[in-house]
């Protein structure tokens, strides 16, 4: 019997999309071929399946691809969730999740695109621009002196979904970032940061062109 091919990952190093679903893959214990790309030379093989040309992109056969990193961590923890990240035992909490990551994306994604120009470019509208991302920060803050995490006192589909671009954000600007008014926050962030997981979700491989080399994820 022929052994089934593995899923194959697209994916960009320091993208939160592409973060979130390789952490995702890395704590469900989904093994995937895992292609390191570089958004100025994508491989003709990804723009085959994926036209739209973005990260990441798992190809789970050649009838089935997933493009958006959501839809790859759902996939991933419906295959194996031992952490029971979607809290299988409430009820509607995938619904009430997936709303919160949705609402997030629509507000603070923004925000933190306009937060990073104005950063890159030293506009000097700034601080307005932080302000906008503040906003939902805030709402992050008031939940994590609730409890431990995001949504719930255990880890949930949503602080791995969040995480990256609360990352993103708090390299912006770093010293204002460490003495902001969101102490649960940076807790909350730097307990990921400083995980083994992260480490591991982060390490750097060999671009896929430049060998073609077979490189799995977890390795």
């Amino acid at each position: 019997m022929a052994t089934p091919s593995l899923p194959i990952l697209y994916s960009l190093q320091n993208c939160p999309y592409a973060i979130r679903a390789r952490f995702t893959l890395f704590k469900s214990q989904q093994q995937v071929l895992i292609r390191a790309i570089k958004l100025n030379n994508k491989p003709s093989e990804m723009l085959a399946v994926s036209p739209k040309g973005s990260v990441p992109v798992l190809v789970v056969a050649d009838d089935e691809v997933i493009e958006e990193s959501l839809e790859i961590m759902h996939w991933a923890l419906t295959k194996n969730d031992p952490d029971d990240l979607l809290h299988h035992q409430t009820i509607d909490a995938l619904n009430a999740m997936d709303n919160l990551i949705i609402d997030f994306e629509s507000t603070f994604i923004p925000a933190l695109e306009h937060y990073c120009c104005a950063k890159r470019y030293h506009e000097d509208n700034i601080e307005q621009c932080r302000s906008l991302c503040e906003s939902v920060l805030m709402q992050l803050e008031n939940k994590l002196s609730r409890h431990a995490f995001i949504f719930s006192e255990k880890e949930s589909l949503v602080d791995i979904a969040l995480f990256p671009f609360i990352r993103k954000f708090a390299r912006v600007e770093r010293q204002w970032y460490l003495q902001s008014p969101y102490p649960n926050l940076r807790n909350w962030l730097n307990n990921y940061l400083q995980s083994p997981t992260f480490t591991k979700v982060m390490t750097k491989h060999e671009l896929w062109l430049e060998k073609r080399k077979t490189i799995y994820f977890p390795g």
